[in-house]
């Protein structure tokens, strides 16, 4: 199968289509190794009363922002295997964060690797499974729950260059 990306409309390029517009994982092993870092956020959107119990300590099944923030570690790590056409990377470093606010939880996930390609889906990941894991833990004392506003925040390194969105 050929290799060079498939020109689709416009300028948008799909590299991840062969010339038979089928699915490949990209080749990246003429690509530098270089310091690469992403940071993803995400809100779960919970009851007042799941918020204090949050705060208090007081959820029935744990302390669930501990939960959630090993859960996202644990998936940046299998982002491969989540994602089909995701390079397997070395992270260096995975950190998650959850800051509960007056309406919720604040999920933040950055991810380091040293490789040939970002580790934007890394981060996603991460941030996904932790609020899935927040709500695992918190699913009893609030039906309501629900994951808000996925999405990279930043990235650095690579071709290019570095990324932040503007809200």
């Amino acid at each position: 199968m050929a290799e060079r990306p498939v020109e689709r409309a416009g300028d948008a390029t799909l590299t991840h289509l062969n010339d038979a517009g089928e699915a490949r994982m990209v080749d990246v092993s003429d690509k530098p190794a270089t310091a690469r870092e992403a940071t993803a956020r995400g809100f779960v959107r919970l009851s007042a009363e799941c918020v204090a119990l949050l705060r208090s300590g007081g959820v029935p099944k744990g302390d669930a922002l501990a939960v959630a923030r090993i859960a996202g570690i644990m998936a940046a790590k299998k982002t491969p295997e989540l994602i089909p056409l995701c390079h397997p990377l070395p992270l260096t470093g995975t950190d998650v964060t959850a800051e509960v606010t007056d309406d919720g939880a604040e999920i933040v996930a950055r991810v380091r690797t040293l490789g040939p390609t970002g580790v934007e889906m890394e981060a996603l990941t991460a941030v996904s499974v932790a609020c899935c894991a927040l709500i695992d833990m918190i699913k009893a004392v609030d039906r309501l729950a629900r994951i808000e506003r996925v999405e990279v925040a930043a990235k650095s390194g690579g071709r290019s260059g570095d990324w932040k969105r503007e809200d």
